[in-house]
């Protein structure tokens, strides 16, 4: 896709199709009122006959409007004004992009970033046009015989801005927009993958072949390296499986000398509970379990395509959860490569069994903080359904932080409690913890876990259990939290005082 950014008359715009929105009850935005002027109350005239009300998701495709020198001219509805705001304008961007790669025409000018959104800007407006256009137009197909082709697709979207002095603020925003769409779409990809493709090694593999194309550095650890610093927690999990675990550490070093924000995985490429085997149903979904390295990688992307001035390190700790003669049981006891020892009282909590021993090796990079991101628990799910991410952290102002990133980036999180009272609940008779705390509060308890190896820097957990796919017809892989952690970068690698260049 080629996107542009333009300022200028719509009724002058030589495209295939010019894109306005009209709101309810058939009160024309201000580009569709230049288009209807034009057109000498051409616009009006048919809204008034009833061919459209403006409600929210309903169109009207227009040819040879006189005194456009556009091909077509397609009203998108945009509901009641005064209830228009991100996510309408979301879904407004949504159904002009289908609109249009139905309409046989290669390109597009969009007026409906011009629009005013409560409380956000044109970079705003830019930004969340280019994710939703990219988004709407993904599909994952690599794997059909036979794949949908559209009959002339999308090529090239020209998004608009009001005044000519928004123009390098709006191509800034264009170009972190097809940045974060890039992250989203490879945690996409990555994620929509079936886990006989998708396994430890093939996430190193990406992972060296991304750092090979944006210049990152990328180091992977096998078993023998992880055994030798002690990561028994992490292998207990992969010992079921005839699948190698592998430990990826990617580096994006473009803040000089300055502490790094690490960013952790969690990369377990197919879970079946191991011994403490999942029910049948939906199984075929815990592919996804890897979704949070996915968004790491993802994110890493981003921060290389932008060239952010900041050090950013990405972990992924990688295995596969599987039954099996050698996997480890219910009981058994493991040291973790903190020193603490863990009861396994349950090996479908074997996510958190991965993360604690990569928390304890981001040690090691003197971190500014450490934020990671995993499909922990479906008790997430239960207190947050599908909409928002759950959110843990030792420090409040890191939580803040990021929580409003996610608004910055229309993918959206919750900050949940982190109290000492829970930690009670991970009281073992054998070992220094459990590795489970029973029903009550479990999404708090498994952070609470995690927590226990954090104790040395600022340190955030993301619980995407909700967030990162979607089940029924609709099945796939959303890319959360991509959008969220390249804002929370960007925000952080704003406030790096820009190095002063030499000569």
């Amino acid at each position: 896709m080629e996107f542009s950014i333009k300022s200028g008359s719509p009724e002058k715009q030589r495209s295939a199709c010019v894109v306005v929105g009209v709101f309810e009850s058939r009160k024309l935005s201000g580009p569709a009122e230049i288009i209807d002027d034009a057109a000498g109350q051409f616009l009006g005239d048919i809204l008034r006959r009833g061919d459209m009300e403006g409600k929210a998701g309903s169109t009207l495709l227009l040819h040879n409007v006189p005194g456009v020198e556009a091909d077509r001219v397609l009203l998108v509805g945009l509901g009641k004004e005064r209830e228009f705001h991100e996510k309408e304008y979301r879904a407004a961007i949504a159904t002009a992009i289908r609109q249009l790669n139905e309409t046989g025409g290669f390109d597009g000018t969009l007026y409906l970033t011009e629009l005013g959104v409560r409380k956000r800007d044109v970079a705003w407006n830019i930004r969340q046009a280019t994710l939703v256009a990219l988004e709407t137009l993904y599909r994952f197909d690599r794997l059909k015989s036979k794949k949908d082709d559209v009959r002339r697709p999308l090529r090239k979207l020209t998004f608009c801005v009001t005044r000519r002095n928004e123009l390098a603020k709006a191509e800034k925003a264009l170009a972190e927009g097809i940045a974060m769409a890039a992250g989203t779409s490879l945690a996409k990809d990555l994620g929509n993958l079936p886990g006989n493709i998708c396994t430890p090694t093939y996430l190193a593999d990406e992972a060296r072949k991304l750092a090979k194309e944006h210049g990152l550095q990328a180091e992977v650890l096998d078993r023998e390296k992880m055994a030798k610093l002690g990561m028994n927690s992490l292998l207990s999990v992969a010992r079921g499986s005839d699948e190698v675990p592998q430990f990826i550490v990617l580096r994006h070093k473009g803040g000089g000398n300055g502490k790094p924000v690490v960013l952790v995985g969690k990369g377990i490429t197919f879970d079946t509970g191991g011994i403490s085997l999942k029910p049948g149903a939906e199984m075929d979904e815990m592919k996804y379990d890897m979704c949070g390295a996915a968004s790491i990688l993802g994110a890493m992307k981003f921060a290389a395509m932008m060239e952010l001035p900041l050090n950013v390190v990405g972990i992924v700790p990688a295995a596969e959860n599987m039954p099996g003669g050698a996997a480890t049981k219910p009981g058994d006891i493991v040291t973790s490569m903190s020193g603490q020892t863990i009861e396994i009282l349950n090996t479908d909590a074997e996510g958190r069994l991965i993360l604690c021993d990569a928390l304890t090796y981001a040690e090691r990079f003197d971190p500014e903080c450490v934020v990671d991101v995993a499909t922990l628990t479906g008790a997430c799910v239960i207190a947050l359904g599908h909409v928002a991410t759950g959110v843990f952290a030792n420090d409040d102002g890191l939580a803040k932080e990021l929580i409003e990133a996610g608004q910055g980036a229309h993918d959206r999180a919750w900050h949940m409690p982190l109290w000492d009272d829970y930690q009670e609940q991970l009281k073992s008779n054998f070992a220094d913890m459990a590795n489970i705390g029973g029903r009550a509060g479990g999404s708090i308890t498994a952070a609470c876990f995690l927590s226990r190896f954090t104790h040395k820097y600022s340190w955030a957990h993301l619980d995407i259990a909700g967030t990162a796919w979607r089940s029924g017809k609709d099945k796939g892989s959303t890319g959360r939290p991509v959008p969220l952690l390249a804002h929370f970068l960007m925000q952080r690698a704003s406030r790096v005082p820009k190095r002063k260049k030499r000569g």
